[in-house]
């Protein structure tokens, strides 16, 4: 029998809970959020709570971006209306490491008009948009990120070079936080099923299970505030900027993805000399269309984009092969019910729930379009195959902007208040003056 708020709220009291941690996602993925005594939480559910909009507009130097232009429903760019945001009492969980405090996800209201610039609205949408042909879309994020000390002289790494790709235990973890992280995610419901050391020094990877699109987005979301969480309550910073070392490896969000209907996996035919459908093809040609596109909410700062060079298992253009790293699409090699996609282009910045979402979108019109893709390429990562992705931070906000069907299908609202937000960051870099 399920269990009632009311009751929900006891159990969690008696667990010595008592407060109620509220986060809703950002333009960014950043954690926005309020702490409630647990007293108050049950009117929140009902009413919603109050936030200032502007935070939709704040860039990530907390400066406000044409205000007016990302804001619906805002008449004065200094207007700074009040949204709605509702806490979803089914994600409540006592944190395992601070008992004292119980964390609830939350959403922008879908009455409030600030919900066409929510990210995880549009996630909802690209869920629902499968749904309506009879499929599930599934997704499950692979996260990179690192691990730094805090030194008066700047940031140096957790581990040295000695923890190597796929090293585990004390010489690649020696405080245990990683393996404290999987403990917790586990504890609190996030689905992690496995750990190791990536090939950058104190660099990790922490993998999520598959799951229903918008649930994959929500943890995947989660998950980041979790490692933040935890590293600093060890003295640490954990950073997911996609490039943040000149001299090591850049830090990915790869989406593996299929879908799956009352038949099971339908992007496995068994008869297929790849094990591939139709259906899986179709959906991939849709994102390698719309890949200079996807870049924007893939790579979506400018250091994302010295990410993006030779010889580093980063794709530099549209294409795909058969269990390959190379690629912008790999193909693992298990079929039947793990027949799936690999999109690797997206660094760790990224807001998971835009990825997501724009991703499914564009192989949402490669199905409706049947579209067919190119022949896939070969393991030779020097040879260039298919289109270029851009190079630069504004020209993938131009390919968002002049590919309307991704556009469209986003929400032009959000797309606007997107672009508006990241061209403001480009001008700021555009007006610093650096060493160089």
């Amino acid at each position: 029998m399920a269990r009632t708020l009311e009751q929900r709220l006891d159990e969690l009291c008696k667990g010595g809970v008592n407060t109620v941690r509220i986060n809703y996602g950002d333009m960014h993925g950043i954690a926005r959020g309020k702490d409630l005594p647990v007293e108050h939480f049950a009117a929140a559910v009902e009413d919603g709570l109050g936030f200032c909009s502007a935070n939709l507009a704040d860039g990530l130097s907390h400066s406000l971006a044409r205000l007016s232009a990302r804001i619906a429903g805002s008449p004065v760019d200094r207007a700074f209306p009040d949204m709605r945001v509702t806490p979803i009492a089914s994600t409540l969980a006592q944190l395992p490491w601070d008992p004292s405090i119980a964390w609830c996800l939350a959403t922008i209201d879908p009455a409030d008009p600030r919900s066409v610039l929510s990210p995880r609205s549009a996630l909802e949408r690209a869920s629902a948009a499968f749904r309506a042909l009879g499929f599930a879309a599934m997704c499950a994020a692979e996260l990179e990120f690192y691990l730094l000390k805090r030194e008066t002289s700047g940031f140096t790494r957790y581990t040295n070079q000695f923890s190597m790709v796929y090293t585990v235990g004390d010489r690649a973890d020696p405080q245990s936080v990683v393996r404290e992280m999987v403990r917790n995610g586990r504890l609190v419901g996030l689905g992690v099923t496995a750990c190791h050391h990536e090939c950058g020094r104190g660099q990790f990877e922490i993998n999520l299970n598959h799951s229903e699109a918008l649930d994959a987005g929500d943890r995947a979301f989660r998950f980041k505030y979790m490692v933040k969480e935890l590293a600093a309550r060890h003295g640490l910073v954990a950073t997911f900027m996609g490039k943040p070392f000149a001299d090591d490896a850049g830090s990915g969000l790869h989406v593996h993805v299929s879908l799956t209907n009352g038949r099971g996996n339908a992007f496995h035919d068994p008869h297929s000399p790849d094990g591939l459908s139709d259906l899986a093809k179709q959906f991939l040609a849709g994102v390698l269309a719309h890949a200079p596109a996807l870049a924007a909410f893939g790579s979506p700062t400018i250091n994302s984009y010295k990410r993006i060079v030779p010889g580093t298992l980063v794709p530099m253009h549209a294409n795909w092969g058969y269990d390959n790293r190379n690629a912008y699409a790999r193909v693992p090699p298990d079929r039947g019910k793990g027949t799936r996609l690999e999109l690797r282009a997206a660094d760790a910045a990224a807001n998971a729930y835009l990825v997501i979402a724009a991703n499914l979108f564009a192989g949402l019109d490669g199905i409706r379009r049947q579209l067919i893709p190119p022949a896939p390429v070969g393991p030779d990562a020097a040879v260039p195959a298919g289109q270029g992705l851009p190079a630069r931070l504004e020209d993938s906000l131009g390919a968002l902007k002049d590919d309307t069907v991704l556009s469209e299908a986003m929400g032009w609202p959000l797309v606007e208040g997107f672009c508006a937000l990241k061209r403001a960051e480009a001008e700021q870099f555009r007006r610093a003056v650096t060493d160089w």
